[in-house]
């Protein structure tokens, strides 16, 4: 079987495959059969026998992916809306500034500039 990315999964998806290497796991059957079995890969498989082991059902089960919204932003949300509302209603020439169309670079200058 091939093996297959868990980060694809959906986060149910992923609860299923565990709870499956897990029963497989109980029933005795070795870690390199379930991971011919599941398709998944040796150290996934492994990951979630220590993380039953370490806590039970409760502890397979996946949490949320990635950042947060909003996580690592600089500016409020009233400053960025003023930018947008800056970048949708002129051009960097008419603020006076050395571009003709928004760029990174220039709307860096006018976030500097504000």
């Amino acid at each position: 079987m091939e093996k297959e990315n868990a980060r694809k999964q959906t986060l149910e998806q992923l609860h299923e495959r565990r709870k499956q290497v897990v029963r497989l796991h109980k029933k005795s059957i070795k870690i390199m059969q379930i991971v011919s079995m599941t398709g998944l890969s040796y150290p996934a498989v492994r990951a979630t026998i220590d993380l039953f082991v370490a806590g039970g059902w409760s502890a397979i089960r996946p949490t949320s992916r990635g950042r947060s919204r909003g996580d690592g932003r600089c500016l409020s949300e009233i400053q960025e809306d003023t930018i947008r509302r800056t970048i949708i209603d002129k051009r960097p020439e008419q603020l006076k500034m050395d571009f003709f169309l928004w760029s990174r670079a220039a709307v860096g200058q006018l976030i500097e500039q504000e």
